[in-house]
């Protein structure tokens, strides 16, 4: 997987999550992802076509999320309901978003799908044949996971 498409998902995650949770974000160790089987409890996936193509998720514990949603809405979220998990999705969104802008200033331009929410553990997510690597992103509210899947695809002339 290029370079170029890692680290616009990092910047736009790092600073959606310290504008939205009000806090330092550290970065963990970067890893290529064997396993189909997601153990987070709550995953944003969101697609990606154009010239680069593949997968985004963003995985979290459940805590994790009820604490980015808690920190969002400015009050404290209890239950992980359909307001909260809209929030996480949006959430996902918005990093994407910025993530994709950041993919086209380097002269890859994409299109994303809207956010799909994946909840429970032993999710099996399969990236068929583009590889996934995992980096892990630490925050005041937890751990947060990307796992980018990703190809380019060179598209022909018009």
């Amino acid at each position: 997987m290029k370079v170029e498409f890692i680290n616009p998902f990092v910047k736009a995650a790092i600073d959606v999550l310290r504008a939205e949770v009000g806090s330092d974000v550290q970065r963990g160790k970067l890893r290529l992802e064997n396993s189909t089987s997601s153990s987070h409890d709550v995953a944003v996936m969101i697609g990606l076509t154009g010239n680069a193509q593949g997968i985004v998720l963003y995985g979290m514990s459940l805590d994790t999320a009820k604490s980015i949603v808690s920190k969002m809405m400015g009050q404290e979220v209890e239950e992980f309901d359909a307001l909260a998990q809209s929030g996480i999705a949006e959430m996902g969104n918005v990093i994407t978003g910025l993530a994709s802008r950041g993919l086209s200033e380097t002269g890859f331009f994409c299109n994303i799908t809207p956010p799909t929410l994946i909840i429970g553990q032993n999710t099996t997510i399969g990236t068929l044949d583009i590889p996934r690597i995992a980096l892990p992103l630490e925050a005041a509210c937890g751990i947060i996971e990307i796992h980018l899947a990703l190809r380019e695809v060179v598209q022909a002339a018009a």
